[in-house]
Formats: structure tokens, sequence, C-alpha cells
């Protein structure tokens, strides 16, 4: 029996200067979807957030958006064990004994015109892939995880379509888990 993949898609709200986010443009311009669940968070170290965003849904993949200040889309590689609140404070890891780094495990292609990142920076977008990304090793779910960094002012049009394309190839019926 075939059934639609749980997937969710996650981006973030207005913050400092910003007084709306590209991500959260991009999430309410969604189609709805079965097995599609959205979640806009707010622009937060709480680690409690993004874990119960797991639990609630249960997803078999994520797919998380952040804003950017780059001048094209990102297809981020990995998560650090880094994190801070300004670029004037000191960078202090996520969790003290935790791995350096963590891999994505999402495989997202869109060809050359799409560049691959290493580095998601040290803000809230960084933040909530190491969270989720550790909690997923932690537990030794099954579950594929991506993230995209749109610049703010990236044409939404484009944007969604792109997202929506990654859907698309994340929809195909569930793989059975052995």
């Amino acid at each position: 029996m075939n059934r639609y993949r749980r997937i969710l898609v996650y981006g973030f709200g207005p913050y400092r200067q910003f007084q709306d986010n590209i991500t959260a443009k991009v999430i309410e311009s969604l189609p709805a979807g079965m097995g599609l669940e959205t979640v806009v968070f707010p622009v937060r170290f709480h680690r409690g957030q993004f874990l119960e965003a797991l639990r609630r849904h249960n997803p078999d993949a994520v797919l998380g958006l952040g804003q950017s200040a780059r001048l094209s889309i990102e297809i981020e590689t990995r998560a650090v064990n880094r994190r801070r609140a300004s670029k004037k404070a000191q960078a202090r890891p996520i969790r003290q004994r935790g791995l350096r780094w963590l891999p994505t495990t999402m495989e997202i292609k869109f060809g050359q015109r799409i560049k691959r990142s290493e580095d998601a920076g040290d803000y809230v977008c960084n933040f909530s892939m190491y969270v989720m990304l550790e909690q997923i090793r932690r537990t030794n779910a099954s579950i594929e995880f991506g993230f995209m960094h749109i610049p703010h002012d990236a044409d939404l049009g484009q944007a969604r379509r792109l997202v929506e394309r990654v859907l698309t190839n994340l929809r195909a019926p569930k793989r059975r888990r052995h």
C-alpha cells in the first residue's frame, strides 16, 4: 500500500531590521498537498520549538528554508556546532560535547544554477539545522533533512518554484523502511 510521505517545510518570521521574511512568504504561497505540513518559527535560539515540530509532525522528510543576505539561493550541506546572537558576539557551541558538524541527508539537485554551501552561518538557521539533525541522528530516525538559504530580495515566484520542485521529488510514495 502506497502512501504519500509526510513532509515538513519550515521557515522563519521577521527578525532584526526585516519586517517580513521571504521564507514565510514562500511557505504561505505553497499549495496544500497530501502529507505537507508547514511551520513558520519565530527567530530565536529555542531548541524546544524545533524538537516539538519533529515530534508533532513526525515527518519522513524535512525541508528548512532560511533567509539570507547572499546573492543567490544556496543548498546547505551541513550544520556546524556553533552559534552567536550577533556578529559582535563570541561564537559558542550549540552542544558542548556535540559533533563539530552534521551533514544534511536530503539530496537536492538543481544543476549548476544553484550553489552548494558548507557554511549555514551561526545564527538561528544553522541552530535549527543542527538541533534537528542531532535529534534525527540521536534517535536513529529515517528522516531526510535538507535546507535552502534564500536571499531576502529574491524573486518570490522563482523561490517558490524551486521549493515546489524539491517537494515534487519528495512526494513520491514512501520507500519501505527496513
